[in-house]
């Protein structure tokens, strides 16, 4: 199991850790427009999962950009930028942002993705910062739990894994 802190206090993380190398499971999360999205691991196409506590924070929001940013530039590949902010929160963020084509979802209603990949603190009912990179075929070839939370990830090991993904 990983262990994370949050501004140094220890963290307890419930689910299944994923790791590179394997299948990377399916989920369901909100979009900010309430309609379900199910994530489809096999889809055909590389995805870059970017997992954040909350987009109201300073660091969520960088990475949230950056790596929207970063994305879009490849043109071949996906993002999913998950968090457990409610929807209509995530909706308001993407407008203050400019970011209204972003792809962004709400893990809020069940947490289906934190548990299927380990992410939620117990103590929040927030997820820890993570990324993975799956790759077309749906496994995992990158993935990266934040030890402290409030850090940023590594960016350019991320990116670079998913160019060759």
């Amino acid at each position: 199991m990983t262990s994370v802190t949050f501004k140094e206090k220890p963290m307890t993380l419930e689910g299944n850790s994923v790791k590179t190398g394997q299948q990377a499971p399916s989920f369901t999360v909100l979009a900010p427009d309430l309609s379900e999205k199910t994530f489809q691991p096999e889809s055909g196409t590389k995805t870059l999962i970017s997992v954040v506590p909350s987009v109201d924070t300073s660091v969520c929001d960088q990475q949230t950009r950056k790596l929207n940013e970063a994305v879009d530039q490849l043109g071949d590949a996906e993002i999913w930028t998950v968090s457990a902010d409610l929807p209509f929160a995530q909706r308001r963020w993407c407008a203050a942002a400019d970011l209204e084509s972003a792809h962004i979802y709400s893990d809020h209603r069940d947490l289906d993705f934190g548990t299927k990949y380990g992410l939620v603190m117990k103590e929040m009912r927030l997820l820890a910062r993570a990324v993975f990179v799956v790759d077309a075929q749906g496994t995992v070839t990158y993935s990266e739990v934040v030890p402290e939370v409030s850090s940023h990830p590594d960016y350019d090991k991320a990116l670079d894994a998913l160019k060759q993904a």
